[in-house]
């Protein structure tokens, strides 16, 4: 009895010095559905009903879901993103799978822990996009990035992801979370460690990247973290400054991706807008550098370009019933007969199909002059070299192979 009393009047004191709260910030902390079997010996009710989101898609999928660290130190984290995009989707755009299958390419965007962005202050956590294969969309979301300081939750940010995502449950999906930042692993009510094990237990892989000194990152259990996703753990120099190797090619691919704009077609209630952000993110990778831009080119060029929502060339490829739908086109084109308005698609299709073959065979040529001038760009600790690195890994374990070109 008079070690209860003392133990009431000791919690007394510490709730009048304000250190209180903390007792019961933990205590609640220890009920969480959410905490890992260490620190609590039955599993959640939740964690026990965790299922994954089907697919909104049948076709095989590299599905990649990008979680930043957007808080007030990460300005460099975002630049790194914004400049190095197009480079890393045309990494992805090259991974196909060796059985000869088409494979889509989807990117998901988070950020945490930016207060001033997010509707929930205490998880800090805000998805930008779904699973997408609108590459313009991702891009437009990254530029409309900012810092703020607030509480990064690596565990409760990789677990949003699992629950929210449309993952799917097909077997030849490779499916990867990339996540980003600065603070310890371990902050936050969700113990990274039950989040990376149940994307493991769902075929999702977790690779980390610190942005800071390797021993450090170490120490802040990133590497645990990957270790437990059964991903890579890597770190980089979040600040240094994005290198490109201007080549010969780069004005005439993005004189062919001017040309290549003018055969898209806007329609639907879509249409106007999108069009516009596909030319705002083209400015976009313009103020970077001329290389970027061609980079961009480059993507927009292969298969993994896709605007069939809103561009009514790729629309009628995936389905020609897009014509029966007069209401939807353009004006210049309801009063054109079915033959007539087929003629002009078909037209158009030869077009656009020669231009991205033209460059595609610029960007040989490209690619071979920037590896053969390969001790101009210092890639190493870099946001895209991290995850070339692990694509390369962790694909050919899925049955996947990188185009070499």
């Amino acid at each position: 009895m008079k070690i209860q009393k003392v133990y009431v009047s000791l919690f007394a004191i510490l709730f009048t010095l304000g250190i209180g709260k903390y007792l019961v910030k933990a205590e609640s902390y220890r009920d969480s559905p959410l905490i890992t079997k260490e620190h609590h010996p039955e599993e959640s009710a939740e964690s026990k009903a965790f299922s994954i989101k089907p697919s909104v898609t049948d076709e095989n999928s590299i599905k990649v879901a990008l979680l930043l660290d957007t808080s007030g130190s990460m300005n460099g984290l975002i630049e790194q993103a914004k400049s190095q995009l197009w480079q890393i989707l045309n990494q992805l755009a090259g991974t196909q799978r060796t059985d000869g299958q088409d494979t889509r390419l989807e990117i998901a965007l988070y950020e945490y822990g930016n207060p001033s962005r997010t509707d929930s202050r205490d998880k800090q956590i805000k998805q930008l996009s779904p699973f997408t294969s609108d590459m313009d969309l991702i891009s437009k979301e990254l530029f409309s990035l900012t810092t703020n300081g607030g509480e990064e939750y690596c565990g409760q940010t990789i677990w949003t992801s699992l629950t929210e995502l449309a993952w799917g449950e097909n077997i030849k999906d490779l499916k990867m979370i990339y996540i980003a930042g600065n603070e310890p692993f371990t902050q936050g009510p969700v113990q990274f460690s039950t989040a990376c094990q149940k994307a493991s237990d769902n075929d999702i892989v977790i690779n980390t990247i610190f942005c800071g000194n390797w021993d450090e990152g170490v120490r802040t259990s990133w590497k645990e973290g990957a270790d437990i996703g059964k991903g890579e753990y890597m770190n980089i120099d979040h600040n240094k400054k994005t290198t490109y190797v201007e080549t010969p090619f780069d004005k005439e691919i993005s004189e062919l991706n001017t040309r290549l704009n003018n055969t898209y077609i806007p329609y639907g209630k879509k249409g106007a807008e999108k069009s516009h952000n596909q030319k705002q993110q083209d400015s976009n990778a313009g103020s970077y550098s001329l290389a970027n831009m061609a980079d961009r080119a480059v993507f927009k060029s292969s298969k993994k370009y896709k605007a069939e929502d809103w561009d009514l060339i790729d629309a009628y490829k995936k389905d020609k019933n897009v014509l029966n739908n007069k209401k939807a086109l353009p004006d210049d084109l309801q009063a054109l007969s079915m033959d007539a308005l087929e003629a002009k698609i078909q037209k158009i299709i030869a077009e656009r199909d020669q231009i991205k073959e033209s460059i595609q065979d610029n960007n040989i040529l490209r690619e071979k002059y920037i590896r053969d001038n390969s001790d101009l760009v210092d890639e190493d600790k870099t946001l895209k070299n991290s995850i070339k690195k692990s694509i390369e890994k962790h694909a050919k374990k899925k049955g996947y192979a990188l185009d070499k070109n």
